[in-house]
């Protein structure tokens, strides 16, 4: 590989940004192509399918053989309140192959007891959020209830455009966020983007069964990502 792209490539991953190298098997040629890059016809088809399901492979294009091999950061959940619904779905997600961390200041909650061998932070999420800022590779999941605990990490969520953010709570509820979220310089659009009441609608009842509706909707939106963006373009 030609250094200068191993260097771009290593650049990318560092900064938890997706991007593929792409091969021309006839040639030998390589390129490096990084999400949200202009690329058309049948090649720009296969990388957009190769950068939602990060499957590296063969791909067939425009008379040509190309290997597409995928770089994709390690999708990440962040869980905001260490409450009943974390505690299932911690255990859940890291089956389905995300990261998690919990974060939630009070202290009585945010305990290693509760939450074994997960990367758990007794604070307030704008002292984490310096160290570790969201990416788009982040999904949120605010359950504290708390608007003290929840709101600025779903603001925070909303600017960095992370595939998904979700929040618990009521449609009333949700109403009043709208407004506070309005009046921190949240647009219309960023709030329209927030999941909630948060969950796909499967009659969750128990918290297990809410932490199941959540992680199915986090798995289709981290799938789908791009793909509203897409067709509203197409339709405009």
């Amino acid at each position: 590989m030609d250094p200068n792209l191993l260097k771009q490539l290593n650049a990318e991953r560092a900064a938890r940004r997706a991007a593929i190298l792409v091969t021309d098997l006839g040639d030998g040629r390589d390129r490096l192509v990084r999400e949200g890059d202009p690329v058309s016809g049948e090649l720009g088809a296969a990388l957009e399918k190769a950068f939602r399901s990060g499957k590296s492979g063969t791909v067939e294009a425009e008379g040509r053989a190309f290997f597409l091999n995928a770089h994709l950061p390690p999708p990440k959940l962040v869980a905001i309140g260490a409450v009943h619904i974390s505690q299932a779905l911690a255990p859940m997600a890291r089956i389905a192959g995300f990261d998690i961390e919990i974060i939630d200041p009070r202290t009585a909650f945010a305990t290693e007891a509760r939450f074994p061998d997960v990367p758990l932070f007794a604070e307030w999420p704008e002292e984490v959020l310096k160290r570790q800022p969201f990416d788009a590779y982040t999904g949120v999941a605010a359950l504290t209830h708390d608007p003290k605990i929840d709101d600025l990490p779903l603001k925070a969520a909303l600017k960095a455009g992370c595939f998904y953010g979700g929040a618990l709570g009521s449609r009333k509820t949700h109403a009043r966020r709208v407004e506070r979220l309005t009046a921190m310089g949240v647009t219309a659009d960023e709030i329209g983007r927030i999941h909630s009441p948060i969950g796909m609608d499967i009659g969750a009842a128990s918290p297990a069964e809410i932490a199941v509706a959540v992680l199915a909707e986090i798995i289709a939106a981290f799938r789908s990502r791009g793909i509203a963006v897409e067709k509203a373009e197409k339709a405009a």
